[in-house]
C-alpha cells in the first residue's frame, strides 16, 4: 500500500494520495481581501486545478468540509457553492464557523476525492 504526496512543505502536503483516494490540504481565496462570493470562487479555482493534478475532478468529490469565518456569509458562499458542484454530485460535506487563520480570510475548503 502506497502513499504519494504531492508538492510537500515542512508543514503539509498539498496533495495525498492513498487507495486511490486523494486528499487536499484546506484551500483558501487567492485575494483574502475579497468578498465572500469571490474568495469562494477562487478558493474553488484551487481545487479544480489540484484535483486535476492529482487525476480526479469535482465530479469525483466524496466530501468536503467548509470553515466559514462568520455564518452572516452562509447564504452568499452557498450561492457559489451551489453552482460550482456538478448536478448530482454533491459530495457530503460540513460547514462550521471557525476562527480563520489569518483574521481577512472569510472560507477555507478541505476536500477528499477519488481518484478518476
Amino acid at each position: 500500500m502506497s502513499i504519494e504526496r504531492q508538492e510537500i512543505g515542512q508543514r503539509m502536503s498539498r496533495i495525498v494520495i492513498h487507495n486511490d483516494t486523494v486528499y487536499l490540504c484546506g484551500q483558501v481565496a487567492k485575494d483574502a481581501t475579497a468578498g465572500i462570493k469571490e474568495q469562494t470562487a477562487t478558493m474553488l479555482e484551487k481545487v479544480d486545478a489540484l484535483l486535476q493534478q492529482a487525476g480526479s475532478d469535482r465530479e469525483h468529490i466524496l466530501s468536503a468540509t467548509l470553515y466559514i469565518r462568520d455564518m452572516k456569509d452562509f447564504a452568499d458562499m452557498n450561492e457559489v457553492w451551489d453552482n460550482w458542484v456538478p448536478e448530482g454530485h454533491a459530495p457530503a460535506r460540513a460547514c462550521v464557523e471557525a476562527r480563520m487563520a489569518r483574521p481577512e480570510l472569510l472560507v477555507e475548503v478541505s476536500v477528499i476525492a477519488a481518484l478518476k
